[in-house]
């Protein structure tokens, strides 16, 4: 049955009763009941055919302004999907055409160091293009149902954890920033710093066990990723092999975050902050 059905039904089948039991009560039953009474009668059968017949209708119609809300709330999932989709597609394209820029600059130079230099940057490019490209598959695919049009979007929390379940050592999370804090953007670049970080924790920090933390609100959070592996010597950021931790901070200088890290109690923080003036 139909939306506009069911709103006329619900319009006429009460004033019909009250019509009908009108129409029987003055012609054939004034003999035997009252005009009180008749008065009385009349709000009780409205009320009694209201909930035997007009029951279910407004169970269907409940039914199908849920069935809208799910439409809309995909709508909502498919632009979202579409606006990551663009931004990724935005950032490998760009990705691609420096790396293009760079190989043909290298063809024509001569000087070892800058020829050093310039295969540093590409090397560089490739990773990101491929953090670009796991991004843009862990959060644009989803699994295809029968009985249902799209599966839900997954939460940041839950993206997370889902990272964070790649990694062979233990990582325990604790989160506690909304969901809404986070423009689709930002969800992008943070799960992409946070991917490289536990990456890192694996390929190179030696740790047993590592942690997520997340605290804040909207305009301002902070989230820390911590390890209790070797440590570090120096300027992380200027070791020649770390293309990870440069993409990681250049993701963040671009987004407006804090970025640092810190060795303490035996623990190698990572931090992302984002204060009220962050993007």
């Amino acid at each position: 049955m139909t939306y506009k059905r069911i709103k006329w039904m619900i319009l006429f089948i009460p004033t019909l009763t009250v019509g009908i039991w009108e129409y029987v009560r003055h012609q054939f039953l004034l003999s035997y009941i009252s005009m009180d009474l008749g008065n009385w009668l009349t709000p009780l059968l409205v009320y009694l055919v209201s909930v035997t017949l007009l029951a279910q209708l407004f169970s269907m119609l409940e039914k199908i302004q849920s069935e809208l809300q799910a439409e809309r709330a995909q709508k909502v999932a498919l632009e979202e999907r579409e606006q990551l989709a663009k931004e990724l597609h935005d950032g490998i394209s760009q990705s691609l055409f420096l790396l293009s820029v760079k190989a043909d600059r290298l063809e024509y130079t001569e000087d070892r160091a800058k020829f050093e230099q310039e295969l540093y940057k590409i090397r560089k490019t490739v990773h990101e293009v491929n953090r670009y490209v796991r991004q843009a598959i862990a959060n644009l695919k989803y699994a295809p149902n029968a009985e249902a049009d799209l599966a839900p979007i997954a939460t940041l929390q839950e993206q997370v954890k889902r990272v964070a379940g790649e990694v062979l050592i233990p990582v325990d999370i604790r989160w506690e920033i909304p969901e809404e804090a986070f423009s689709p953007k930002e969800k992008v670049e943070l799960l992409a710093c946070i991917r490289e970080a536990v990456v890192n924790i694996q390929k190179h920090a030696r740790a047993g066990k590592g942690w997520i933390e997340a605290q804040g609100t909207f305009g301002e959070w902070k989230v820390e990723i911590m390890d209790d592996g070797r440590g570090f010597r120096g300027n992380p950021f200027e070791s020649q092999g770390s293309y990870g931790l440069s993409i990681l901070k250049e993701r963040a200088e671009a987004m407006g975050w804090r970025l640092r890290i810190r060795r303490e109690r035996e623990r190698t923080t990572l931090e992302l902050l984002k204060t009220g003036g962050g993007a």
